[in-house]
């Protein structure tokens, strides 16, 4: 690119920051502090999975002692009605959001996502059924994710959704380590109220800091007017993905990386305690180290592959160490 074209390019991208600045100025309430930036997004995913994360060694053993004959089946009925749960509504939220704002649907998210923290110590029946049926409102990425592509431009996106993703695992390297100390140091009482502490924070975080990324000028409707249902029904979208063979590869290879991970997930910690016998405080500093690589995968390594080897050859050494990974996890008997 030439030096002219290289001047008509920051120029133009000046201009597109400046009215997207002036939309929000004179779009409606800007309700918050500052001008909406990817680091609201991120505080409110940090402080909401931090309230989680100290949680952490707590809900096992609530898990286990509620549960003692089928802790494992238990475990994955809970994340599994939670996850479809999900399914179901991220896109009825997502249509909602883009007509009434992201503010109110972090609100709403976050709030419903951090309800059943305060029942673990009040009755853990309600706490695991709770959390179940959370799953309806629990999507609060999806409206991260959406916050932060209003505020950004295309090539800036992949970036920030790595930060984003950066910080949530940097809410779990300290985490559930200081959440297990807590509980061993002063009881689980004490966690569950600290917990509750950091969601009602983040609740207020938002209320009073988060300005509106969506402003009034760039929504289809206002307040009150109809969305179009084909926009929530979740299989709509699955009917379009095979309209374009390239977003048909790309969403089947997100589905069978994602299959084996998330199921995983969903259960690897307890494994590391129930079955392997790792003390509270060994899960705890496992989940910091994943963090901390996370973290660093996220940012560093991420941009420096992508710079380097391009976005193919990117995914396909991810999903080579990803089948390292899971190999590893599903074979090894021994603690180290």
């Amino acid at each position: 690119m030439t030096q002219a074209g290289k001047k008509k390019k920051r120029a133009v991208n000046r201009s597109i920051m400046l009215a997207k600045k002036i939309i929000i100025k004179d779009g409606g309430t800007p309700q918050g502090i500052g001008s909406p930036s990817v680091y609201h997004a991120v505080i409110v995913i940090f402080l909401e999975f931090f309230a989680w994360g100290l949680l952490t060694a707590p809900t096992l053993v609530v898990l286990h002692e509620t549960f003692p004959k089928h802790t494992f089946l238990m475990n994955g009925l809970i994340q599994g009605v939670k996850g479809l749960l999900s399914f179901l509504s991220a896109p009825l939220i997502g249509a909602l959001s883009d007509v009434w704002g992201r503010k109110s649907f972090l609100l709403l998210t976050v709030f419903f996502t951090c309800a059943p923290i305060p029942l673990m110590k009040i009755s853990p029946w309600w706490y695991f059924a709770v959390i179940s049926v959370s799953g309806v409102f629990a999507v609060t990425f999806s409206v991260v994710f959406a916050y932060v592509a209003d505020i950004t431009q295309e090539h800036e996106r992949s970036m920030a959704y790595g930060l984003v993703s950066a910080t949530f695992a940097a809410s779990l390297v300290t985490s559930p380590a200081i959440g297990a100390y807590l509980g061993r140091a002063y009881g689980d009482s004490l966690v569950v109220v600290l917990a509750t502490a950091i969601a009602l924070l983040d609740i207020c975080f938002i209320l009073v800091a988060v300005p509106e990324s969506l402003p009034e000028k760039m929504r289809p409707a206002s307040w009150g007017a109809p969305i179009s249902w084909e926009q929530a029904d979740p299989f709509a979208s699955l009917k379009k993905v095979g309209q374009d063979s390239i977003v048909l590869l790309i969403c089947i290879t997100v589905f069978l990386s994602y299959l084996p991970e998330a199921g995983q997930y969903s259960s690897f910690f307890l494994y590391l305690r129930q079955i392997m016998g790792f003390s509270s405080e060994s899960v705890a500093a496992f989940i910091a180290v994943l963090g901390i690589l996370s973290i660093v995968a996220q940012t560093v390594v991420l941009s420096l592959l992508m710079r380097s080897i391009g976005n193919k050859n990117t995914i396909l050494l991810g999903l080579g160490f990803q089948i390292l990974q899971l190999a590893w996890y599903g074979f090894g008997s021994e603690p180290w």
